[in-house]
């Protein structure tokens, strides 16, 4: 469905010194410098898959899907979706892909909501019969249906976020780019825009790319990640391979009545009320528990994966491979 091969993107920008010989400078020529912001990076996404996006601020995700969607125009490389290269700005690509940037609206802020649902439909021509049908069965899985008629200003984030959702799809894309969608959102806004994407996935087969700074959201949806730093992708795999992959390491967490000591078989993370976390080596696992069952009065224990922000966190600052090595 997506194929992407050495795909590049540099911005070419002017370096200003400060006060108006600065600005003089600058204005006679100054000093020009290339700012990388993705690089030569490759994947493939197979159809129906919902595959995570992730990378820290200014890694490259936002450009990508730009990119992919035939906002921008890349430096270098190629793409092919649905048989389309995107910044060719065909008709026939644009009718079957979206995107939904959640620090972008599409929606006309002084107008109720399904004026511009309406003008949706004038763009992309679609059926009345199709439009009503399609309009229906969205607004009522979102729970909108009765905030069709209600100016777009003066909908809540989430309620705006649901309605973005219905614009976007009311086509039937094939494809979708999500950029930040629950970005801003409360824990229910989140939760139920997660379950509507899941829920749609599977229903429509849609294959959807998905940027997130909210683990909750990549774990609920994706099994395969894609982790982007400074413009080069460093881990292409399952999201459950990430812990295994890198965290050579075990939580213990361990309630006693006596402190715990520390130790050369593991490091004490944290203690308080009664409760102590221990780091481990994954090796050694069971000689630990063993350890500290003999040792200490213990009156309930857990291990645990090292959490999964953690392990991206390591990713971002040492992974090397694009191939889920590392």
């Amino acid at each position: 469905m997506i194929r992407v091969t050495g795909l590049e993107k540099s911005f070419v920008y002017k370096k200003k010194e400060l006060g108006l010989k600065g600005s003089i400078r600058n204005f006679f020529g100054g000093t020009t410098e290339t700012k990388t912001a993705v690089n030569r990076i490759s994947f493939e996404i197979g159809t129906g898959e919902i595959v995570g996006f992730l990378g820290p601020n200014g890694a490259g995700k936002t450009t990508t899907l730009k990119m992919l969607s035939g906002i921008m125009y890349p430096s270098a490389g190629s793409a092919d979706i649905l048989g389309y290269t995107p910044w060719d700005g065909k008709n026939e690509f644009k009718r079957q892909i979206s995107i939904v940037l959640g620090q972008k609206n599409q929606l006309w802020w002084d107008l109720p909501a399904n004026e511009s649902l309406f003008l949706n439909k004038c763009i992309y021509n679609i059926d009345d019969a199709q439009y009503t049908k399609t309009l229906d069965e969205l607004t009522e899985l979102l729970d909108i249906k009765q905030l069709l008629e209600v100016q777009v200003r003066n909908l809540s984030l989430g309620e705006r976020m649901k309605m973005e959702l219905a614009a976007a799809l009311l086509h039937k894309p094939k494809v979708l780019f999500l950029d930040e969608p629950t970005i801003g959102l409360d824990i229910f806004a989140q939760k139920n825009i997660r379950e509507f994407l899941k829920y749609y996935n599977q229903q429509e087969k849609i294959t959807m790319m998905l940027t997130s700074h909210y683990l909750e959201d990549i774990e609920a949806l994706c099994r395969r990640t894609i982790v982007i730093n400074h413009g080069s992708i460093v881990y292409d795999g399952a999201i459950d391979a990430v812990n295994s992959r890198l965290a050579n390491k075990k939580i213990i967490k361990i309630q006693t009545l006596d402190a715990v000591s520390p130790s050369e078989q593991w490091k004490i993370r944290s203690s308080e009320n009664g409760t102590t976390v221990l780091e481990a080596d994954k090796g050694q696992t069971n000689a630990v528990v063993s350890s500290l069952l003999n040792t200490y009065d213990i009156k309930d224990f857990s291990v645990e994966d090292v959490p999964l922000e953690e392990s991206l966190g390591m990713l971002y600052t040492t992974g090397k491979g694009t191939d889920g090595s590392i």
